[in-house]
């Protein structure tokens, strides 16, 4: 067992959105370091299948269903984390919906949800989680957040708020951690570029086309980042090259930037093919998009074939 993986076994380890995606892949790998997990999702036959498959390694998982948007149920997963293994030592806040499309044409009802999903729930697990830690003295908090955090995407107007949002919130927390002497508890931002998740797959689209995105990372990069933070956090994690020069570049030429991503974002869109206005599984969960990846880069190099 490698020294990382020595740091994790046996720690308490909540992870949300884990049906899919980061979160699902995320839960794997941890669970093979001998970390015990309680994980949520709004999919409960997932987690089944996810606890299932752990529990065959010899891994110890508690799955929970919940929709962060409402505070009880985040609470009911902290409570149900403590009362099964009597702690929590890492929190891992994954959820993350999307709309695509121009912001105007987005129906005000979506934005709403995503501000109810991707801030407000990371706020209720975040609260959940600081809560506790500072209670019992040391504790890791886990924020997925995205390059939107730092660079606005357009076409991705309110998630990139909300991303930006949940950045902004992890710098406060850990200043007031330090201001109250809470040294040893420790709040990490993930940053990732565009990734072939099934994100896409479950976004609200408004574009007309199929989502898609340039030169989209591997979600490896990103849970490989995602695991470092359990024992390494830092304030602010940018994933892969691209994610950490555009994060740079921003800072330097902010205008420059942002105009840049802007063409690139919409010049992409316009490659898809036609789709259909959706609100995806942002109000309700879907059957589709139930793996680690989105197959979008699949069906992008056969749209670049016939464009």
């Amino acid at each position: 067992m490698t020294e990382h993986a020595n740091k994790l076994n046996g720690k308490i380890i909540v992870i949300t959105g884990a049906s899919s995606g980061f979160g699902r892949e995320s839960a794997i790998r941890l669970a093979a370091m001998g970390a015990h997990l309680v994980v949520c999702a709004r999919r409960t036959d997932l987690l089944e299948t996810l606890q299932e498959e752990i529990e065959n390694q010899g891994g110890r998982i508690l799955i929970v269903t919940c929709d962060v948007s409402k505070p009880e149920d985040v609470q009911k997963l902290a409570d149900a984390a403590i009362s099964k293994f009597g702690r929590i030592d890492i929190w891992i806040n994954n959820v993350g919906v999307g709309a695509l499309g121009y912001f105007w044409d987005i129906p005000i009802e979506d934005h709403a949800r995503l501000i109810d999903v991707n801030l407000k729930g990371l706020v209720y697990g975040a609260h959940a989680a600081l809560r506790h830690f500072v209670e019992k003295g040391d504790g890791v908090l886990v924020n997925v957040g995205s390059i939107d955090s730092e660079v606005p995407l357009a076409l991705q107007n309110t998630y990139a708020a909300t991303k930006a949002a949940v950045l902004s919130l992890s710098r406060t927390l850990n200043e007031e951690l330090k201001l109250y002497g809470k040294n040893d508890i420790k709040v990490a931002t993930i940053m990732p570029w565009a990734v072939d998740t099934p994100w896409w797959v479950h976004a609200a689209n408004y574009t007309g086309h199929k989502p898609r995105m340039t030169a989209m990372d591997d979600p490896d990069i990103v849970i490989d980042k995602i695991v470092l933070a359990c024992t390494d956090p830092k304030e602010e994690m940018p994933v892969g090259p691209k994610a950490s020069g555009s994060n740079i570049f921003h800072r330097m030429f902010p205008d420059w930037s942002e105009h840049v991503t802007a063409k690139i974002s919409k010049e992409e869109s316009d490659k898809g093919g036609y789709a259909p206005p959706t609100t995806g599984s942002i109000y309700s969960p879907m059957k589709e998009g139930t793996g680690v990846e989105g197959n979008i880069r699949e069906r992008m190099e056969k749209e670049d074939k016939n464009n």
